[in-house]
């Protein structure tokens, strides 16, 4: 059964965000798993937005604040997939046979996925338009959310992509630019709108904003305290997110 190796690696490695949803669903408490896995605080909401990003539909809840710095419990589908982590670890020898659902491993792959952008989303391509040396590919994400991403012609027979392909749409947080939904205007090729669902400052540089998506995404961005305030963004405020096709970055399972 050679095909079975990499996938036994691959769970021999136990990432830190399968050991969180371990964590989760045991302590309840998003302090208390995050110490349990050995995870700062930050570090833990950050793999929980990675973990509901990269699903199909959440797989944490969570709240903000609170006794114990905010709580968190696994969604049903959190849980389907923490039960099938736990059983491949158990039958690693006989992994095709005990994998119930493909859909459910293709996730597990994509929790595997590091990378230096903050906002990592998975969808499907839904299009394919050639524009001159590039191809703009329209990328439908759960809940009927959609973006579009600018790559060459090269990237896009590199990647194998076509209609119905699964990919994941990389973004970095510092490329996102915020506006109220209220204003008038949308000057780039992306638009996703949600609720601040956090500001986290900083001393030396722009605050960290976390964004709410109506699909259970969450968008992270970059912006100075003082555009918050001017623009009247705060915990809370229904805030868009712009960014052009040619900064969303695709990447594909091997």
């Amino acid at each position: 059964m050679p095909q079975l190796d990499p996938l036994a690696q691959m769970l021999n490695r136990r990432p830190q965000r399968l050991a969180l949803l371990e964590q989760i669903a045991k302590q309840g408490s998003i302090t208390r798993a995050a110490k349990a896995a050995g995870l700062s605080y930050k570090a833990a909401w950050d793999a929980i937005d990675e973990l509901n990003n990269l699903a199909d539909q959440p797989l944490v809840s969570r709240s903000v604040g609170g006794k114990g710095g905010g709580g968190a419990s696994l969604t049903p589908a959190g849980a389907r997939l923490l039960a099938l982590h736990q059983r491949l670890q158990a039958l690693q020898a006989q992994l095709l046979q005990a994998a119930e659902d493909d859909a459910d491993l293709q996730l597990l792959g994509r929790l595997m996925l590091r990378t230096s952008a903050r906002n990592q989303l998975a969808g499907r391509v839904s299009g394919i338009e050639a524009q001159g040396h590039n191809h703009l590919i329209d990328i439908e994400l759960p809940g009927g959310l959609s973006l579009r991403a600018q790559i060459t012609r090269g990237s896009t027979e590199r990647l194998q992509l076509a209609i119905g392909s699964s990919v994941v749409a990389l973004i970095k947080a510092g490329w996102l630019e915020l506006q109220p939904v209220s204003s008038a205007g949308v000057v780039a090729d992306n638009c996703l709108e949600g609720l601040i669902e956090q500001i986290i400052p900083a001393s030396d540089g722009p605050s960290e904003v976390r964004i709410a998506l109506a699909n259970g995404q969450t968008l992270c961005a970059q912006a100075e305290a003082e555009r918050l305030q001017r623009l009247g963004l705060a915990v809370g405020t229904a805030v868009r997110a712009q960014f052009a096709a040619s900064q969303v970055l695709l990447g594909t399972q091997l």
